[in-house]
């Protein structure tokens, strides 16, 4: 059987009018700006009229390490929000936005697949709404205006030595990681090393995705440190005085955008942060307001559990007040088969015993998420090729850990293929049986907060850090910000920091070589192993195959 691809199937979409969509979560139409026909961004007003609404139940959609056989995270997170509305449910998701790195270099656009898309496909991976060229350009301000201080006299007296604010791009260039500005003379101001990392990684990025309104926005701009002095004294930017022109920036991209499903059902698309190097959850802005608007909503976490959900408990719902009602981990068949040793070329043919020996990775998933204390059910998102043998081995080794493993035919389906997965989630969310709580408190010191993490979710031995990184950290704590959480930045492909240790591993390290504190964003980055804030293009990147067909459309993003 010969299966369409998944912009051929976008490209028939029925879609509604913005408007209808709208309608359907009782958003007026002029509380609606919209972006053409098929996608709006909310307004404020309308955001503030509804906070004294219940909240919906929040389920959080996460995954087992990602494998190249893939995994259909965004694809069940869409899948769920259909099959929810077509057991008669209201229901809404809650996704990222996507990075034109990625797109163009080794992993290309996504926006879920199948028959359980997001809609418009090319728009949501290519500009959108501008979102992210806000969040570069008031980066970018910033930037300008720490240099300019210090070209004309250097009032806050700066020591250029310890400028500590970095630029960025949208986009994997790996000459710009470590580079040296205003070289070629006087005019140009005074040299200094610096470098670029992508947007996603940029702290605006993370403030924005954490800021509750305008308001506790500029503020947290505001509280970003950008260099120190000689005495090393922290030099914020609202020192710089940029926290105002950065907010004006960053004004509508603060907005949630509105969008639909293939099946017309509504959809948040909001922010980006990686979950490898910042911390991979859409906006607090779109998550908060979805529970006021829909009765269930499905959102998802990057990458896998242990990056992704874990900084969706630790940071995101700590930050936020928010609290999942129950969590959906995606795996398939061909990924447990990987893990189990079968390469992506032989993964069609069916090998139980590679699935069995593959399942220790979702185990490992499973045990970590409870002990946030929240229930966990697994969705097999089914490939065509998965055998009823290698389906049932999956589900017996989850009912072994204690949950249930349920098999959902979303990609191939839609909402049809993904209705058991959705009756039984609503069941639980609806049960009230979530004890969620963070795994290590507010006041626990920063050294030990990286060690929690990686001795109980990674399961390392120990955590390498040389004295100028637990200096760093110390001194950070007697500033006041040692109640901050910690968000790890490392390899998404392993638990540990080497890509190429799959499955389940014991008895490692986790070598942290960089620590960064983001103080307007409200967390500190541990940068782990050779993990990179700037990514690099693969020897033959996405870019390549992208072009323009005859008829005028995009061809080779998907």
């Amino acid at each position: 059987m010969s299966y369409k691809s998944d912009i051929e199937i976008a490209r028939e979409a029925k879609k509604r009018p913005i408007q209808e969509i709208g309608d359907k979560l009782g958003i007026p139409t002029d509380h609606l700006l919209p972006y053409g026909h098929d996608k709006a961004k909310v307004s404020q007003e309308f955001i503030n009229s509804v906070q004294s609404k219940e909240d919906g139940k929040l389920i959080l959609v996460t995954a087992i390490n990602p494998t190249p056989a893939g995994e259909g995270k965004t694809t069940t997170t869409v899948g769920l929000g259909d099959g929810l509305n077509r057991i008669g449910k209201k229901a809404m998701v809650c996704i990222r936005e996507a990075s034109l790195g990625p797109n163009f270099g080794m992993k290309g656009g996504a926006a879920g697949g199948g028959y359980a898309q997001v809609v418009p496909m090319e728009e949501m991976n290519l500009h959108f709404t501008g979102d992210f060229h806000a969040i570069t350009s008031a980066h970018s301000l910033l930037s300008a205006m720490i240099d300019n201080h210090i070209y004309w006299g250097n009032e806050l007296e700066i020591d250029e030595r310890r400028v500590a604010w970095r630029r960025v791009v949208d986009m994997n260039d790996r000459a710009l990681r470590d580079i040296v500005c205003s070289l070629g003379g006087v005019a140009n101001g005074f040299p200094r090393q610096t470098g670029y990392d992508i947007t996603v990684a940029s702290e605006v990025m993370a403030i924005l995705c954490l800021a509750n309104d305008l308001q506790d926005l500029q503020k947290r701009l505001g509280d970003i440190i950008v260099a120190y002095t000689r005495e090393r004294k922290a030099i914020y930017c609202r020192d710089i005085g940029a926290d105002g022109a950065m907010t004006v920036l960053l004004k509508d991209a603060m907005q949630p955008n509105l969008v639909q499903t293939l099946e017309n059902n509504p959809a948040f698309v909001h922010g980006g942060p990686f979950a490898n190097i910042a911390h991979g959850c859409n906006s607090v802005i779109a998550t908060t307001t979805a529970l006021k608007l829909a009765d269930y909503v499905v959102t998802e976490a990057g990458f896998g559990a242990d990056l992704g959900a874990e900084k969706f408990m630790n940071i995101k719902c700590r930050k936020a007040g928010l609290a999942p009602s129950v969590v959906v981990l995606v795996a398939t068949v061909r990924a447990m088969k990987m893990n189990g040793g079968v390469a992506k070329a032989d993964l069609g043919a069916e090998n139980v015993d590679a699935v069995n020996n593959g399942c220790a990775n979702l185990g490992r998933h499973i045990e970590n998420l409870k002990s946030f204390g929240v229930p966990v059910v697994v969705a097999i998102n089914h490939f065509v090729t998965d055998t009823d043998a290698e389906v049932n081995a999956v589900k017996d080794y989850v009912e072994g850990h204690g949950s249930e493993a349920i098999l959902s035919r979303h990609w191939e389906l839609g909402s049809e293929g993904s209705e058991d997965l959705a009756k039984r989630v609503a069941e639980i969310a609806d049960a009230d049986v979530s004890a969620f709580a963070p795994i290590y408190p507010d006041d626990m010191p920063l050294f030990e907060k990286i060690e929690t993490i990686a001795k109980r979710i990674y399961r390392a031995d120990e955590v390498l850090a040389d004295a100028k990184i637990r200096n760093q950290l110390k001194d950070w704590e007697d500033a006041g910000y040692g109640n901050l959480p910690v968000c790890m930045a490392k390899t998404q492909y392993s638990f540990s920091t080497d890509p190429n240790l799959r499955g389940a591993p014991t008895g490692h390290s986790v070598p942290v070589r960089e620590v960064r504190l983001s103080a307007g964003a409200g967390f500190i980055v541990v940068v782990c192993g050779s993990i990179m804030t700037m990514p690099g293009l693969p020897r033959k990147p996405a870019a390549l195959s992208i072009g323009l067909n005859p008829e005028g459309e995009i061809e080779g993003l998907f």
